[in-house]
């Protein structure tokens, strides 16, 4: 056995064993390749052909949306354990994909061809369940974003934005900067530059340079 499939094997088993069957993982190791992405590197960005399926292994992955103008808007995270569902959508259609994953926690993954997709859909139960429970968790979490785009005031979108992300980066002391928070909740620098202070004079965050401190997680 080469070391990324002693490697694939062992994270794996970490995580996935209560999840899939053994004969599952067996395939899955077999012939999934181990990518390791860089905080800042692409997942899978707008246009591109959909060949793999991501497993989370570690790490952490924004899903973006954007616009014709290029306005951008994020909608969820990804972590262990989870797969982007829209994926499955997209291999299944041959159709190119229409979000952007950014890396940003240094993430580890296995990719499966998209041509066992269709095959482990009918093979296997568990591989069934955890897609359609991955489909319905970012339903729920894209409804979610709508919702706050449509219901909810600007300074509470924010601290959601903040407070999800500290819970996603596991780390209370976010490294970000006032414009790219702006871009992920499609806003200007200028209003979220007003709105953090406000929260700060709120006692809800602390602001430092380039990092944003949430007491609690």
């Amino acid at each position: 056995m080469t070391g990324d499939k002693e490697i694939i094997r062992e994270k794996l088993n970490d995580y996935y064993s209560e999840i899939f069957e053994k004969e599952l993982i067996d395939e899955i190791v077999s012939i999934a390749k181990y990518k390791t992405i860089p905080a800042g590197g692409i997942l899978i960005d707008i246009g591109d052909n959909m060949t793999h399926v991501p497993l989370i292994l570690e790490g952490a992955v924004k899903i973006i949306r954007e616009d014709k103008n290029g306005d951008e808007i994020a909608l969820y995270f990804l972590e262990k354990g989870d797969t982007c569902a829209i994926s499955f959508i997209n291999c299944i259609n041959r159709s190119k994909s229409m979000f952007r994953g950014v890396v940003e926690k240094d993430t580890e993954g296995v990719f499966v061809p998209v041509e066992k997709v269709d095959e482990w859909l009918k093979n296997y139960e568990s591989w069934r369940h955890f897609i359609i429970d991955s489909y319905h968790i970012r339903l729920i979490e894209m409804v979610e974003s709508i919702d706050c785009l449509a219901f909810m005031k600007l300074d509470n979108r924010l601290l959601k934005y903040l407070t999800d992300k500290v819970q996603i980066m596991k780390d209370n002391t976010l490294v970000i900067t006032h414009q790219e928070i702006a871009d992920d909740i499609n806003t200007s620098r200028v209003v979220v530059s007003r709105l953090l202070k406000q929260l700060e004079n709120e006692g809800k965050i602390k602001i430092r340079r380039n990092k944003i401190i949430i007491d609690s997680i």
